[in-house]
């Protein structure tokens, strides 16, 4: 299967100069450059995804056999998640987003609905605390715009 590896590999890598190449098209933010903005975690995340790739292409698993049974469901729905995660973003906003993608996963990775849900909803509220006040950066509010503050 290392031949598998290496071409999802090259994807990948395609994948994440793509994206990379996307993060320098976002605005500058009001007031000039800044250390961190709005660019700074998208960019994180195409080096990681190129880094990771480039070392699926160089050292592929020989005995990756792909997952076709239970676990390839799982995964498919995963990704049916995040992709609705960042469809519904914009509209529910991060918190609601957030909350139905977190939940949802770790309900099917074998938690409780409730507890899976109500991590879900901590997971969102903390992690919008942190970029909206530690970073201060925007995260969209969706249908809870109205506890905007300022």
């Amino acid at each position: 299967m290392t031949y598998n590896d290496r071409i999802f590999g090259i994807l990948m890598i395609v994948l994440a100069v793509a994206y990379g190449w996307g993060t320098t098209q976002f605005s500058e933010p009001f007031g000039g450059t800044e250390a961190v903005g709005p660019d700074t975690f998208p960019r994180l995340l195409a080096v990681v995804l190129g880094l990771s790739s480039l070392y699926m292409v160089v050292r592929p698993d020989p005995d990756n056999a792909w997952p076709w049974s239970r676990t390839g469901v799982e995964l498919i729905i995963a990704v049916v998640v995040l992709v609705l995660y960042a469809m519904l973003l914009q509209p529910l906003g991060f918190i609601i987003s957030t909350t139905l993608a977190v939940g949802t996963l770790c309900w099917r990775m074998g938690s409780r609905p409730v507890k899976a849900y109500v991590t879900g909803a901590i997971s969102g509220v903390v992690v919008y605390l942190v970029f909206s006040f530690a970073l201060d950066l925007a995260l969209p509010l969706g249908l809870l715009s109205f506890l905007e503050v300022g």
